[in-house]
């Protein structure tokens, strides 16, 4: 039975997902090299709560409830010490990943569940550098995490049974539906995504139609919630970026980034999170 929920990382996702284990009940440990981004995690996580209140979702007490759910640490051993699962919410740079997860196995229980929430890496090299890698298996979740309903649950080749239950279990305990899905680059969402979103580039370089009204299209014509630009903005496009690299290398030419993409980055036209992507904010 899950009580204690370990997250790795309080970058966007990561203080999304430790507010869905709060908010579930979960006694919740957030992690992150910088006290400045976990102060900063504290924060926006205060806000989605206190808004809550506002908007008549919970009690001014249930919300200090949730608040107190929360623990941060610079510390690796402090977070998973105690953990049932551990959520590893890092940047997606593979290096990264595998020494965090090395670190994590040393110091967890034997029993945690160990789940990435990456986005399009192989879970299967990941669970590799553990000596129980049938512990090991994905839960994406979706920005904004507490207004996405899906959470994509990703079998790796040794994932086991009752890893599977664990992180279904908890993903429905946050109010989220789960997909479950049999490794493959991209998964479902990210692979068709990233498809979607560099075709609107490869149009917005040929000069088809302004970025304004290629989102307009899709919102309009095809009834997505979000363009294509307003959506990478969000993601930031140094992350679309880093899946398209990865999907070419294991899917093949038709995931060749956009030039007008990497143009974009190489400028540092990163999306929302720097103030400036295809749109500027």
């Amino acid at each position: 039975m899950v009580k204690v929920v370990a997250v790795l990382g309080a970058g966007t996702m990561g203080h999304g997902i430790a507010h869905a284990a709060m908010a579930a009940g979960f006694a919740t440990r957030l992690y992150d090299v910088s006290e400045a981004q976990l102060a900063k995690a504290r924060g926006v996580v205060d806000g989605i709560v206190r808004k809550g209140v506002e908007l008549g979702k919970v009690s001014a007490a249930e919300a200090d409830a949730i608040l107190a759910r929360l623990v941060t640490t610079t510390e690796v051993k402090a977070a998973v010490a105690d953990a049932d699962l551990v959520i590893e919410a890092a940047p997606e740079k593979m290096d990264l990943k595998l020494a965090l997860l090395t670190e994590v196995e040393t110091h967890a229980p034997a029993h945690a569940v160990i789940a990435s929430n990456t986005s399009a890496l192989s879970i299967t090299e990941m669970a590799a550098v553990l000596a129980a890698p049938g512990r090991a298996g994905g839960m994406h979740f979706f920005n904004p995490v507490h207004k996405m309903k899906l959470v994509e649950v990703v079998r790796a080749l040794e994932t086991t049974p009752e890893t599977l239950a664990v992180m279904e279990d908890v993903a429905r305990q946050m109010g989220k539906e789960t997909v479950l899905i049999r490794e493959s680059p991209g998964f479902i969402t990210s692979r068709i995504n990233a498809m979607i979103g560099n075709e609107a580039f490869y149009m917005l370089q040929e000069g088809v139609a302004s970025a304004r009204d290629i989102d307009k299209a899709l919102k309009l014509g095809l009834n997505h919630p979000m363009g294509p630009f307003e959506l990478v903005d969000l993601v930031g496009l140094d992350t679309r970026l880093s899946i398209l690299q990865y999907l070419h290398r294991t899917l093949g030419e038709k995931f060749r980034p956009c030039p007008l993409l990497e143009q974009h980055v190489k400028a540092g036209r990163l999306g929302r999170k720097v103030g400036r992507g295809v749109y500027e904010y």
